[in-house]
């Protein structure tokens, strides 16, 4: 028994030296999302004279990871476009904020058994801001170019599972830790241009998502050694 796991264990060691050993490997994708989103304000919510309305947001973009083993990298640049809406008292027809934004994240992601775990900060590049209340039309001025956010999510393969080709459907949860609203958007009580909302003292407004994200991955190769001690090239999948 011991001269067999002897022999055992040396056949192992001669194939792992005798394995490509991969270092550090490559994918990119296309992906979308799509959920509610919207501006949280704790003086509108505790407005009596508006209510939150359920309001939507979509996302479309790309991303490139950078993985070692489990664990990696995932960087997503999308365009995304976002509205919150809200009912106000006594009056036919919706209040709307809506906004356009270029966004960058830089998550860790650890996938392992067909699933993926993701965490880490966006920045949005407010690119256009509009509203429907006072006569409407554009107020990006009145609102901060960049925005900074915190990002979660989960999700798992659903097409394909050898890294070349793979289709992933997940959940993914976003919350803004800086105000919306710029200082020129303070004067004009911003977003709503309603002083009454901040009777009891001005609140931030903090944009938010939770939705659907999809994407479609494709593995563009890793760097490895050919042998043990051999120098490390880049192989494509």
């Amino acid at each position: 028994m011991k001269h067999f796991l002897l022999t055992v264990a040396g056949i192992f060691a001669l194939s792992l030296m005798s394995a490509q050993k991969q270092i550090v490997w490559f994918d990119t994708g296309l992906k979308v999302q799509y959920g509610a989103a919207g501006l949280y304000n704790a003086a509108i919510a505790d407005a009596s004279n508006y209510d939150y309305k359920i309001s939507t947001g979509l996302s479309y973009g790309g991303k490139i990871d950078i993985n070692f083993g489990y664990n990696g990298i995932a960087i997503d640049i999308m365009r995304a476009s976002a509205k919150q809406e809200f009912e106000r008292t006594g009056q036919t027809g919706l209040a709307e904020v809506s906004w356009k934004s270029t966004d960058i994240y830089a998550l860790f992601r650890n996938a392992k058994n067909l699933g993926y775990f993701e965490i880490g900060p966006k920045v949005s590049f407010i690119s256009k801001v509009e509203d429907n209340i006072s006569g409407g039309g554009e107020r990006t001025s009145e609102y901060n170019s960049n925005v900074f956010s915190g990002v979660i999510g989960f999700g798992a393969n659903v097409l394909g599972n050898d890294g070349r080709f793979t289709g992933i459907l997940g959940l993914r949860f976003e919350y803004a830790f800086t105000d919306f609203v710029a200082a020129s958007g303070k004067e004009t009580h911003a977003p709503l241009r309603d002083a009454s909302v901040y009777a009891n003292g001005y609140k931030t407004s903090n944009i938010a998502f939770a939705g659907l994200v999809f994407e479609f991955n494709w593995g563009i190769g890793y760097f490895g050694k050919a042998r043990c001690g051999g120098r490390s090239k880049f192989i494509m999948f």
